[in-house]
């Protein structure tokens, strides 16, 4: 006999009720999109800048060059490497004031092996008013340009400061308003988080300019990772290492040990042009302190072209093929 069924208490209601709700609110899986709505927007990972130690201090010695056309087509540099026997690793480009950063000709180093150097000429203006942030808005679009490429470069700002030839030289501007113009760049590059430039600052051999001071111009070192050094082989500056760049180096060694660079070197297209190959070679390979040098193969206002000498370039070929000068900048 069946029994009949007893009737539910308020009690017994309430808690079917409740047991019913909840079994209709259990959740089902949260797809990815959901869990990110859930838990809000998931953070980006940040931008790593490369790392550039390795390259501010290289195993082997820099070989570089200056042709007309580089980076921004990569075929005067092979034409270059065919002519000297191996492929330069720096490769400097002239930038002016307001020029956007070239950003394919800095990938089209890279992806041959090579490390652009930007000579960077502030021509337009002066050097107290970059410092007084009258051209922020220029610096802060280039810098940012130079963070989201990521891959290395060197940056030579306003260089050749203590000659009075160019527009940021001694005739117009004072030491302290080029020390301050390059700590504002830097400052500007350090908030956009472009940590993978290299600073050169680069004076000119002091022998046309004997009585200006390096130091005064100097930044210091925490705003400077190589010293560069822009010195030409001729009749009246020098045709040896040791005389056209011996006095600047030992001037500046008397406030910094940062690594040397010849930033811009050639030599007149003399007969002692084959000389002063082997003094450029020898010196370089005698001193742990100078990192390499960039060769500026220009016919500019004389003609620095190694071509234009055969005896000199066969010379110059020689010596490049030893296998201290020269590595790719991707594996340094």
């Amino acid at each position: 006999m069946m029994s009949t069924p007893r009737p539910m208490t308020a009690a017994g209601l309430l808690l079917a009720a409740l047991l019913t709700t909840l079994a209709g609110c259990s959740p089902e899986p949260l797809g990815r999109d959901a869990r990110q709505a859930r838990n809000g927007p998931r953070a980006e990972p940040a931008v790593v800048p490369h790392d550039v130690r390795p390259l501010i201090q290289p195993g082997r010695k820099y070989f570089g060059a200056a042709v007309a056309g580089a980076p921004r087509s990569m075929e005067p540099v092979e034409a270059y490497a065919g002519m000297v026997g191996k492929k330069p690793n720096l490769i400097e480009t002239y930038a002016s004031w307001g020029d956007a950063l070239n950003e394919q000709g800095v990938r089209n180093a890279w992806e041959y092996g090579a490390m652009t150097v930007v000579s960077w000429e502030p021509h337009g203006t002066t050097l107290a008013d970059i410092a007084d942030g009258k051209s922020d808005e220029y610096i802060k679009k280039y810098a940012a340009e130079v963070a989201e490429l990521r891959l290395p470069l060197a940056i030579s700002f306003a260089d050749e400061m203590n000659g009075w030839w160019n527009d940021w030289g001694t005739r117009n501007n004072e030491p302290a308003d080029y020390v301050r113009a390059w700590k504002h760049i830097h400052g500007l590059f350090t908030e956009a988080g472009a940590a993978n430039v290299i600073w050169t600052w680069a004076p000119n051999v002091i022998q046309p300019a004997l009585s200006i001071d390096l130091k005064a111009y100097y930044p210091g070192d925490g705003y400077v990772d190589w010293v560069g050094l822009v010195g030409y082989f001729t009749t009246w500056e020098g045709e040896t290492f040791d005389t056209l760049f011996g006095p600047t180096i030992d001037a500046i060694r008397t406030f910094t040990r940062k690594p040397l660079l010849l930033l811009e070197t050639a030599s007149e297209p003399t007969e002692a042009r084959t000389a002063v190959v082997r003094s450029l070679f020898a010196g370089v390979q005698s001193r742990d302190d100078v990192l390499g040098f960039v060769w500026f193969d220009h016919n500019k206002r004389a003609d620095w072209r190694l071509s234009s000498t055969p005896v000199a370039l066969a010379e110059f070929k020689r010596l490049a093929a030893d296998d201290m000068f020269g590595f790719d900048v991707r594996k340094p």
